[in-house]
């Protein structure tokens, strides 16, 4: 009964089995008609996201977006016109207003169809995300922008699989909390995530860090050691910055990939391998495959699902709730706070290291500031777009003024916030030392 000119009706008269069944379940489930209007609702959806109001009768995305409109209507993919043009079931990540607050929520909308196959109405579950409230607080991942929801959702949908993962992008973009996160919720989650930093290995040392060796299999092997495809046994092994493994050990990671199997150093025993492999890599790899540099084959046994990490300059929306974040991990005694100004020249930056650079700059400004509120003369930004200064961003002009005016208080600035001595100063403005003073003197 679903017309798709727009207009779909629904009778209502749901069976009390069927609402008896729906409030079995221990995660909320609601029951939709094609105009995203909620037509039953058990228990746990109630507590949720309705609180002490009722729920029947009202929109989903009114309850769960806070939205007056449909979430398709505002650019994110909505579950239920998925299921509605399609027919078949549909999940999507979305950011929710639980009772919790906002969290990750994987939405699935599945058509509930009588025996002739026509649709009665749409059944909506929600899965809540709640990494950090299970003891992983130290990799909780944080952000609500759309381009992070999008990276988090490709990594809940292939957390369920064995496959391959590939996670590229810039240094500073948390690949190894993706990674992390990929294994923490996976069916592997309860078994080992063991990580190997690949940048710099020798072939000696990539064997002997991958497969162990056998007493005895080189000087000052003086026992057995097992490597890391040994420790990650029916767990997760991270392969971080994988395009800098050189070539002559790039076959060795693909015979392990292709056969399964692998021998200690100095071992006869072939042993099975028993991990799922999520590798990571800042570097081109395609381009590297054209150039020559990366094996094609490897290329294709570890690109199964790729998932691009958004820079912090794409996500710019999520600072304000990452320096809360990174704050709180940083200072447990007091609370530090920034200011309006302080904030907005971080929203100005393009953080070329991401949140690594993120957490240096905040670290460097508790560092710095004597109270507990962070100030624009706190931070060290390099260079900001488009403007020679953080604190010609945080103070624009607002009248013309005379050149004499601007450089005397430029330079009284200038001399109080550096952190050097004077002659260092000099050089950073491009004048002599004499000069400076000069300077300083006549204006004073």
């Amino acid at each position: 009964m679903t017309d798709f000119d727009g207009t779909v009706f629904f009778p209502h008269n749901i069976p009390a089995e069927t609402l008896q069944l729906l409030d079995s379940f221990p995660e909320p489930k609601i029951l939709l008609d094609g105009q995203y209007r909620i037509i039953a609702a058990n228990a746990a959806y109630q507590r949720e996201f309705g609180g002490e109001q009722p729920v029947v009768g009202r929109f989903c995305y009114e309850l769960s977006h806070h939205y007056d409109k449909p979430c398709d209507q505002v650019g994110e993919n909505c579950p239920l016109r998925g299921a509605i043009e399609s027919g078949e079931p549909n999940r999507v990540l979305h950011v929710h207003h639980t009772s919790a607050g906002r969290e990750h929520v994987e939405v699935e909308t599945v058509p509930v169809k009588d025996e002739d196959g026509d649709t009665l109405y749409y059944m909506e579950t929600m899965h809540s995300l709640r990494q950090a409230r299970e003891g992983r607080r130290e990799r909780e991942m944080v952000g609500y922008s759309r381009p992070f929801n999008r990276m988090l959702e490709l990594a809940k949908r292939v957390a369920a699989w064995e496959s391959s993962v590939l996670l590229l992008g810039e240094s500073g973009t948390g690949k190894e909390l993706v990674a992390h996160a990929i294994h923490d919720m996976s069916p592997r989650a309860s078994a080992p995530f063991v990580a190997l930093e690949c940048s710099g290995l020798t072939e000696t040392l990539f064997e002997s860090e991958m497969f162990g060796y056998e007493k005895g299999a080189f000087t000052g092997a003086v026992g057995r050691k097992i490597g890391l495809v040994e420790a990650a046994r029916g767990g997760t092994l991270f392969l971080d910055e994988v395009g800098d493994i050189p070539l002559s050990l790039q076959v060795k990671l693909l015979r392990l990939m292709e056969a399964g199997t692998y021998r200690r150093l100095g071992g006869v025993e072939p042993l099975r391998a028993d991990f799922r492999l999520v590798a990571a890599t800042h570097r081109d790899l395609a381009q590297m495959v054209r150039d020559g540099t990366f094996r094609q084959d490897l290329f294709f046994r570890i690109n199964v699902f790729p998932i691009h990490l958004p820079p912090l300059r794409e996500r710019a929306e999520d600072i304000p709730m990452l320096v809360t974040r990174l704050l709180s991990r940083m200072v447990m005694v007091r609370k530090v706070t920034v200011s309006k100004e302080a904030m907005e020249a971080l929203l100005r930056y393009d953080f070329p290291g991401n949140v690594r650079e993120l957490r240096n700059i905040l670290e460097r400004a508790l560092i710095m500031a004597d109270g507990n509120t962070i100030q624009p003369q706190h931070l060290f930004l390099g260079t900001v777009k488009g403007v020679s200064s953080v604190a010609a961003e945080a103070t624009p002009f607002a009248e013309i003024a005379p050149l004499a005016n601007l450089e005397k208080n430029y330079l009284a600035w200038a001399d109080k916030n550096f952190q050097g001595d004077r002659k260092k100063l000099a050089e950073q403005l491009g004048i002599s030392e004499r000069t400076l003073y000069r300077k300083l003197r006549s204006h004073s």
